[in-house]
């Protein structure tokens, strides 16, 4: 007897805390976080900026374990010069930037909001899923490489290698599975472990990197060489510079975890006197987090770069070297001894493993926040846990498809982080310039521009990282497009408010027979009413003494699934009593007028339409993508969906 519950339990487990559909209708709940998103537990319960920081820098910190790595590859000795013109470009560029995200959207939607406002239909739309696939590339490959170099830590420990070497995708997997679960069991105490995570890492860091400046300077030939290798390769101080200003964009991925830091903005404390709409203190504290995050990834940035550099051999940094995706942990095996460089190791291999959870969280917050929105995910895409499960099974499938190899993802991730960096950089000019900051806008613009730059290279010569995006953004498109299509005769009026002179018809009305007429606005003068209506009586046989009211629908934006609606009480001509409404769509609009009519009455009112001329197949795609066409029917089935008793159905009759 106990079988059949199992499901409905497992059921209510994946489900918990997602909006309950009748209260979302109603208007008492106004969605703004997803149920069970880390942005919503945190909503009510901000947390230090720097405990948020160290969120933050499981992403951006964690860098450090591959980043020196990957630019000793891609810029061999001009390493710290490339890597100096990289931080030049994170605190003179992607700082301000973000600063300036954190103020214009607050709520951890980051710059894809600021843009979703200057486009409106579907061209913004299709827009904002375009940028959503890159920050699914950007936050998903965060996942996958992070927990892949932590498996090439793990594995490349002297004390592991005979035993765990050839099964990296396999342990990788495993990370990814044990990342998943800790989100299914909830995120309330990540924070926590983030900030012990965060200060252990950074100290070995300092101790390493102390080490190896320490080596540098007891040995000063190895500056020598290193100087004497630069002019021999590249000649003089002007051409080391413009080639480190050619291929600073392969070392990208330190520019990572800036749109982290604003996707989890709502973990951040703000200060008594903030509002929703304004939440100064928030503000505050997320720009001294991105700020101080910022300048101590630089001072790692630039000291990592130059110690690696100059004390590993190239041939160690090349794929299958000891130095390869781990170069400060070479160091502290090869100047710290054994037992040090396991700690270093472990440390490296918890931070780097938990890095996805900031990826994650800001999946969580992001992909949530759009799809159901606008029709193109299923509804229990708000809650938490089905979305994680989703999110474990694509990151499963990324590791597969790269053989859990490191320098292979490298390309796709950076130009996730460069997209998202240069669609900000673009807005924020755009936001300056439209209020009238003439200064910024200029900075702004040549900020932009910079970024246009480093991701053109990037692409152009990593173009793998646009294919995998593509393959994102193909899905996200295919997959949303194929959801609207699955919900479009879905109910989605969130909620109904009347004013006086519609609630007055309606009261009116409410002891007698209710009747619309459904009608297209045209001149609206009164032979378009007189017409109508003597049109309408006649074909459906109304008697004489009973009264109707027109209902006119004015579509907005087709492309927005959910909306509230309005409904205006006019007369027109001194006696046709007209109600207008504005809305995404004709049919949803009807009927959830007349649902709400018949709740508010106790009556189950009649609506007259004439049917639409033309091809049924094309009315349907003009009702899909505009939100007219085939009405009656439609307006019909969007009834029967949201009422399954048909005794309680409103009437609707078509001639």
């Amino acid at each position: 007897m106990a079988t059949p519950t199992q499901p409905s339990r497992l059921r209510a487990w994946l489900l918990e805390g997602l909006t309950d559909q009748t209260r979302h209708r109603s208007g008492h709940r106004p969605v703004e976080e997803p149920d069970g998103s880390p942005a919503a537990e945190a909503a009510d319960h901000g947390r230090p900026w720097w405990r948020v920081m160290c969120l933050t820098g499981l992403d951006y910190f964690s860098t450090l374990g591959y980043q020196p790595g990957i630019a000793a590859l891609a810029a061999g000795l001009l390493s710290p010069l490339a890597t100096i013109v990289l931080v030049v470009l994170t605190l003179l560029g992607a700082l301000p930037v973000y600063r300036r995200v954190a103020e214009e959207s607050p709520h951890g939607e980051g710059s894809i909001a600021m843009l979703e406002r200057l486009l409106s239909f579907w061209k913004g739309k299709l827009f904002v899923l375009t940028l959503l696939g890159f920050a699914a590339t950007d936050f998903l490959i965060t996942i996958t490489l992070s927990a892949a170099d932590a498996t090439a830590h793990l594995v490349e420990n002297p004390h592991l290698t005979s035993t765990l070497n050839g099964h990296q995708v396999l342990i990788t997997l495993i990370m990814i599975a044990l990342l998943g679960a800790v989100f299914l069991k909830g995120f309330s105490e990540a924070i926590g472990v983030a900030v012990v995570l965060v200060f252990s890492y950074l100290a070995l860091n300092v101790v390493v990197i102390a080490v190896g400046l320490w080596q540098v300077a007891s040995e000063p030939h190895v500056i020598t060489d290193w100087k004497e290798a630069l002019t021999a390769e590249h000649g003089n101080v002007f051409m080391m510079i413009a080639i480190a200003l050619v291929v600073f964009p392969k070392l990208a991925l330190g520019l990572s975890g800036f749109e982290t830091g604003v996707a989890v903005m709502p973990h951040v404390q703000g200060s008594p006197q903030d509002t929703e709409e304004k939440p100064a203190g928030r503000i505050r504290g997320t720009k001294k987090l991105l700020t101080t995050a910022a300048v101590i990834m630089s001072v790692f940035l630039i000291t990592s770069s130059f110690v690696t550099t100059l004390l590993i051999p190239p041939a160690a940094f090349q794929p299958g070297g000891e130095a390869n995706g781990r170069a400060l942990a070479y160091l502290a095996h090869e100047y710290l001894g054994s037992a040090f460089g396991t700690v270093y190791d472990i440390s490296t291999i918890l931070i780097l493993w938990f890095a996805g959870s900031s990826a994650m969280a800001g999946l969580l917050n992001l992909m949530p926040r759009y799809l159901p929105r606008y029709g193109m995910a299923p509804h229990w895409a708000r809650a938490l846990r089905p979305m994680v499960i989703v999110f474990t099974l694509i990151a499963f499938l990324v590791t597969w498809i790269f053989d859990a190899d490191v320098d292979a993802q490298g390309g796709a991730y950076a130009t996730g982080v460069l997209v998202l960096i240069t669609s900000a950089a673009v807005a924020v000019t755009i936001a300056a310039r439209r209020a009238g900051e003439r200064g910024w806008a200029i900075g702004f613009g040549v900020i932009s521009a910079v970024f246009v730059y480093t991701t053109a290279v990037n692409v152009a010569e990593r173009p793998d990282g646009v294919k995998i995006g593509a393959c994102f953004i193909a899905g996200i498109m295919a997959l949303s497009l194929l959801s609207r299509l699955a919900r479009v005769f879905e109910l989605r009026v969130t909620h109904v408010e009347f004013d006086d002179m519609a609630r007055r018809f309606i009261r009116d009305t409410a002891n007698r027979t209710i009747r619309f007429i459904a009608n297209e606005p045209d001149n609206r003068d009164l032979d378009e009413y007189r017409l109508k209506k003597a049109q309408i009586r006649a074909d459906n046989d109304i008697p004489a003494e009973d009264d109707v009211m027109f209902v006119e629908v004015t579509v907005l934006d087709a492309s927005e699934f959910e909306s509230g609606m309005r409904v205006r009480g006019e007369v027109l001509h001194g006696r046709y009593r007209v109600l207008t409404l504005e809305s995404s769509s004709i049919p949803n609009a009807l009927a959830a007028l007349l649902l709400h009519v018949r709740d508010e009455t106790g009556q189950r009112p009649h609506i007259y339409f004439e049917w639409t001329e033309g091809n049924p197949m094309a009315n349907f795609f003009r009702f899909f993508l505009f939100g007219q066409g085939e009405v009656a029917p439609v307006t019909r089935e969007v009834i029967r969906e949201a009422e399954p008793d048909r005794n309680r159905r409103p009437h609707i009759h078509a001639g």
